[in-house]
Order: structure tokens, then C-alpha cells, then sequence
């Protein structure tokens, strides 16, 4: 069901207004996410005709827009992705590790998206590698699936990552599984003092050779005295690395993936009113108590999709990525080790009852007629812009020959 709200109706009513308003001062890529969500899952795309082989029902589909940023295509990302995913899966308990930074190095990030956001990945996973391998704590390479998120509940400017780490990890040989303690990783505080180190370290060369821009107020930060300053009171202030209970079990895990890695910085559903005075949504305040946490905002037309655009990731910028043994090159061959070290199935349960299974797998609900239960098929196609054609009508012959 469609929401009664969407961001493609903000786009659609306000957008032209702020592109002229703007104009000069936003990328391609946004120009072409605001584009695509407003396009999305309309004529402008195109789409196809569906029709049930048993009655007369008929129903229009309209192509979406596949763009990673629009609210209304990520559920079937978010869906395709973890069906990969589900070979990964290990039955062991696994943990949720957060590493932010200061809100000073996101100021920073504001106009340094590529660099400082790759940084924040390099100095994460490092971190927890290096801590993981270390004797004093787990002593094990362990595997990391990190998901980058740019926002806060408000929509405001907040680079965090997001990890899903398993409770263990093979010995320095490969040859033993090491298990982590049961609700306990790593040392939270260990790990955000390496993190710092690692950051501001990193951080401190990109400044010498020279990727950095600087503008406004940030622009005396170009001086390398000034920035050395700077880079002192970072070292000298506390930084955040949250880590969670570990989940019950791998459905709890592959959930919990599906609400991190394809959200985008506000979904439709958390609109409550679109007006020309502003727009209102829903968010929530971490710093009030928990049963206070839900509140709502109103931001004018302007602020709100400036705020949304500010989370436009650079092009062909890679938001998910995985280390250790969830490496790309090498997760099938570790992960098949690790499955016999555990003395568990090759393949997960669910895999193998659809090999054995004779029967076919099970239609999806939209492709089930809703009125007599038949198979719907598609029956026309139409092109972008395009409107899908009504059926041919019989005429009267006129004793023509056919």
C-alpha cells in the first residue's frame, strides 16, 4: 500500500522552486536523486501491464527507480541483498559495534564526503582487527560487515558506522575457531582509544598531502599550525564506540541487517504533514528519557530537502563493506572452514530443504491474482513517458475481407 505521504511529493511540490533557488550549488549527484525519486514508480519510467490468466483483472506496475537513496526502492535491495547474505550466516551469537565521530570532524566531513567517510571505514575496521587479534583480548581474526550511516533521527549531520561482528574468530593458523565470551566482544574503551589514534593519525596525513578542502568558518584550518591545534584538543576529547548485547540467533541477525544496511536518512512513513509553511516528521531525541524520545519536527520546504540531500553519498561510493573473513576474495573458502570447525551444516537449513524439495517455491503475494487467486502475467509493456494502451476493441467488419 502506498503511504498517504511520500518525499517524491515533496520533491514534485516544492523541488523546481529550490533547484532555481540553489542553482550553481548542487552536484549532479543530487540534482539526479532528487530526479529519480520523484520519478520513481510513475509513467516517467515506464512500466508494464499485469493480467490474470483466469479472469478479467488487470493492474498497472511503473518501473522504480533502483536509486540508492530513494525510500520507496530499498525494501527490494534490502531483500536481495540478505538472501546473499544468508550463506554467511554462522550459529554463534554476534555483536553490534558503533563508532562515531565528534562532531567537530564531521563539520570537517561536511565538504570532505569521499575522504573522511573512507577514513572513518579504514580507522573502524582497524581498530577492531587489530584489537581482536591481540592475545590480551580475543587473539582470533575475526570477520566485520560495516554499514556506513551519515545522519542523525533529525536528519542532521552525524557519520557513524554501524558493525555486525561474529562472537569469534579463527586462530592466528586457521586451524581453531575462538570463541568470544558470551555477552562480551572487546573492551569499548580500548577500542575507542585505538580508534582515535588511528583516526587523527590518518587524518593528520591527509591534511599534509593535501585532499583537505576548508571553507567558511573551517577555512583557518588550511594553516597547518592552526590545524595541529585543532588535532590536539580532538586527541584530548572522549570518542564514542557503543557496542551492544550480542543478537539471539541468526534470524535475529539477518533482521536486524535488513533494517541497517538499505535505510536511507528518513522513510516515508515518518512524514506526518507536507504544507507550504513546512514539513513535519517524526523523529527521535536520544537525550530525553526513553518514554519521551518520540518527538516531531517542522522544517520549511527549503531546510528539509537541503538536509535530505546533504546525506548523498559520492558517486559509486561503497556504503556496505565487509574485512577479515567476510572479505569478498575470500568469504565462500573461510566460511566453509569455519562451518566445519563448528562441526555445523554446509549450507544453512533453509538452503537445503529447497534442494531436496520437489515442489516449487512459492509465489511471490504480487504476482497472485487478488481476485480469483490466478497467476498474473504481464501482458504489455510501455516505454518512459509513455502510458500503457488499452485493449483493442473488436470493430465491425463491413463485409471487408479480413
Amino acid at each position: 500500500m502506498r503511504p498517504s505521504l511520500e518525499v517524491a511529493d515533496i520533491f514534485a511540490r516544492f523541488g523546481d522552486a529550490y533547484r532555481q533557488a540553489h542553482k550553481g550549488h548542487l552536484s549532479l549527484s543530487q540534482l539526479k536523486v532528487m530526479s529519480a525519486i520523484q520519478s520513481c514508480r510513475t509513467a516517467i519510467l515506464g512500466g508494464h501491464v499485469e493480467g490474470c490468466t483466469k479472469c478479467d483483472h488487470t493492474k498497472i506496475a511503473y518501473n522504480s527507480c533502483r536509486n540508492r537513496h530513494c525510500p520507496k526502492c530499498q525494501g527490494a535491495a534490502a531483500r536481495d541483498w540478505l538472501a546473499k547474505r544468508q550463506e554467511d550466516l554462522l550459529p554463534i551469537g554476534y555483536f553490534h559495534v558503533v563508532f562515531t565521530l565528534p562532531s567537530e570532524i564531521s563539520d570537517i566531513a561536511w565538504y570532505n564526503k569521499t575522504v573522511i567517510y573512507d577514513l572513518l571505514f579504514k580507522a573502524a575496521s582497524q581498530t577492531l582487527m587489530t584489537i581482536a587479534a591481540d592475545r590480551r583480548h580475543l587473539g582470533a581474526r575475526i570477520g566485520i560487515t560495516a554499514v556506513l550511516h551519515t545522519w542523525g533521527s533529525a536528519l542532521t549531520h552525524h557519520p557513524h558506522i554501524h558493525m555486525i561482528v561474529p562472537g569469534g574468530g579463527l586462530s592466528k593458523d586457521g586451524k581453531h575457531w575462538i570463541r568470544s565470551r558470551a555477552k562480551f566482544l572487546l573492551p569499548v574503551r580500548v577500542l575507542s582509544k585505538l580508534f582515535r589514534r588511528l583516526f587523527l593519525d590518518k587524518l593528520m596525513a591527509l591534511h599534509r598531502d593535501g585532499p583537505l578542502r576548508f571553507f567558511g568558518d573551517q577555512a583557518p584550518l588550511a594553516d597547518p599550525k592552526r590545524f595541529a591545534s585543532f588535532m590536539a584538543s580532538m586527541r584530548a576529547k572522549k570518542w564514542v564506540v557503543y557496542a551492544k548485547a550480542p543478537f539471539c540467533g541468526p534470524d535475529a541477525v539477518l533482521a536486524y541487517l535488513a533494517r541497517y544496511t538499505h535505510r536511507v536518512a528518513i522513510s516515508n512513513k515518518r512524514l506526518i504533514a507536507i504544507k507550504d509553511q513546512g514539513i513535519t516528521f517524526a523523529y527521535k531525541d536520544y537525550r530525553r528519557a526513553p518514554s519521551d524520545q518520540q518527538q516531531t519536527m517542522t522544517l520549511t520546504p527549503d531546510a528539509f530537502i537541503s538536509r535530505f540531500l546533504l546525506h548523498v553519498l559520492p558517486k559509486g561510493f561503497h556504503r556496505i563493506r565487509h574485512y577479515g573473513f567476510l572479505s569478498s576474495g575470500v568469504r565462500v573458502k573461510e566460511i566453509l572452514a569455519i562451518r566445519h570447525l563448528l562441526g555445523a551444516p554446509q549450507h544453512p537449513p533453509e538452503e537445503a530443504d529447497n534442494a531436496t524439495t520437489p515442489d516449487a517455491p512459492p509465489k511471490k503475494p504480487w504476482l497472485i491474482c487478488p481476485c480469483c487467486g490466478g497467476d498474473m502475467v504481464i501482458i504489455d509493456i510501455f516505454q518512459c513517458k509513455a502510458q500503457p494502451r488499452a485493449p483493442p476493441h473488436a470493430q465491425p467488419n463491413h463485409g471487408r475481407p479480413p
